[in-house]
């Protein structure tokens, strides 16, 4: 048996599972099996390095464990290397752990629209925030700033990857939540904006909304874009889009598209 997974903390509410053994099975390929892997962080590099004797050809990463996963691995591509952080872990017959992000491309390809000259802004500093900065700012997009809860965060990500830190979440032409905001669906809509330093009003600022949170219902943040006409992308057709790029990876198959779709919405 192969066996990949997701590893994060919490990670029960990942599609992921559903969405890979959808794409397995349609490809025939029943030896191969795709899991939850729950790690806290405390437990990450003891549990990540005794996933190959347990048959695993790989992981993708969720959070909190993206930057902890490059620190992990003996090998990164030059994209994770520039990012900082990983969102898939690869694992050799020789005890080589190889870290690579499919976050940043898989983005762009949910996106589905050209970010050249864009002003982009992503809020959050951890390992999909970076993921996102940079792949805003190696599209071209004309200007990337990042906002966090926490300022040196923000300040500290915009410093690496040479984009801006944002005192407040500025009017621009595409606004990526790159938080845990919405992951858990609150009862209260306007809380959840808020905890975005947002408002209902202001959505009507972008022209473009990605989430990257999802969860059995609409994000606040997205229904307030939708309410305004604005072009959104939901965090399922970036699962989707980044996942699709992992399996590619791993297995040297062509992802079902698809099916994987229908499977990441339960359809």
């Amino acid at each position: 048996m192969t066996r990949l997974g997701v590893i994060g903390w919490p990670v029960a509410h990942s599609r992921s599972p559903a969405m890979h053994n959808a794409a397995l099975a349609q490809l025939g390929m029943d030896e191969w099996r795709y899991q939850l892997l729950p790690v806290p962080p405390e437990r990450f590099e003891e549990t990540t390095r005794a996933l190959p004797g347990a048959g695993f050809l790989g992981v993708n990463v969720t959070i909190p464990h993206k930057r902890a996963a490059l620190a992990l691995a003996s090998s990164a591509s030059e994209a994770a290397a520039q990012i900082g952080a990983a969102n898939m872990l690869s694992f050799g017959e020789d005890g080589e752990i190889a870290a690579e992000n499919t976050d940043a491309p898989g983005l762009l390809d949910a996106l589905g629209v050209e970010v050249a000259g864009m002003r982009a802004l992503v809020l959050g500093a951890g390992g999909s925030a970076r993921a996102a900065a940079w792949a805003l700012r190696e599209a071209g997009a004309g200007a990337v700033a990042v906002w966090n809860r926490t300022p040196e965060r923000a300040e500290q990500l915009a410093r690496e990857l040479g984009v801006s830190a944002a005192p407040r979440p500025l009017p621009a032409d595409l606004l990526v939540n790159c938080t845990a905001v919405g992951l858990i669906p609150s009862a209260s809509r306007d809380g959840e904006l808020n905890q975005l330093a947002l408002t209902f009003d202001a959505l009507s600022e972008y022209s473009h909304v990605v989430d990257l949170a999802y969860s059995t219902s609409e994000t606040a943040l997205l229904a307030a874009a939708r309410a305004h006409g604005v072009h959104a992308v939901d965090g399922l057709e970036v699962l989707l889009a980044q996942g699709a790029r992992s399996f590619e990876l791993w297995t040297g198959r062509q992802a079902p598209i698809e099916v994987m779709r229908r499977a990441a919405r339960g359809g």
